[in-house]
């Protein structure tokens, strides 16, 4: 089977062309994937029930995969994307001049981070990253508040074009 779009998102809202609620009676296969994986548009996929299936994502549409995508759905199955946990480090750091420090090293080191503000599931304004030792290492030098956590992370972290 060729997955060629996504019909909506099981966490979303319903609209007119989808209604989550719509597969409360259906038996859920799921896609497992690693967050790296999100950000593909052409894949092979095994579901966790052993199906083979190719996504080939097309349309003009540039939005990545994401945790609770519906693949397919029929008279008693659907088939969603599930994200595995990553390994991350939360920085929630105590002042402003504490966050643009962070921020201007991490930055030299060109790391991928996300951003969330108090209204987020962490309830506080965090910068969020790949697990690595060498930036626990350094959050620990400097003092500044972290913790690491497993999380489903909302997009997939990615490297940003840039030039020196």
């Amino acid at each position: 089977m060729i997955i060629e779009a996504i019909l909506g998102n099981k966490f979303d809202d319903a609209t007119e062309s989808f209604d989550p609620a719509a597969l409360e009676k259906l038996h859920e296969e799921r896609v497992v994937l690693p967050s790296a994986l999100l950000v593909k548009r052409i894949q092979r996929v095994t579901t966790d029930h052993g199906r083979e299936l190719g996504i080939r994502l097309t349309g003009n549409t540039n939005a990545d995969l994401r945790d609770g995508d519906v693949l397919f759905i029929d008279g008693k199955d659907a088939i969603v994307i599930s994200v595995e946990h990553s390994d991350v480090l939360v920085i929630a750091p105590g002042s402003i001049k504490e966050m643009g420090v962070v921020a201007h090293n991490l930055g030299n080191r060109h790391m991928q981070a996300q951003f969330f503000g108090e209204d987020s599931e962490y309830g506080a304004q965090v910068m969020v990253l790949a697990y690595d030792h060498t930036v626990e290492d350094y959050l620990k030098h400097v003092g500044v508040p972290y913790s690491r956590q497993e999380r489903v992370m909302p997009v997939p972290f990615r490297h940003a074009e840039h030039t020196h």
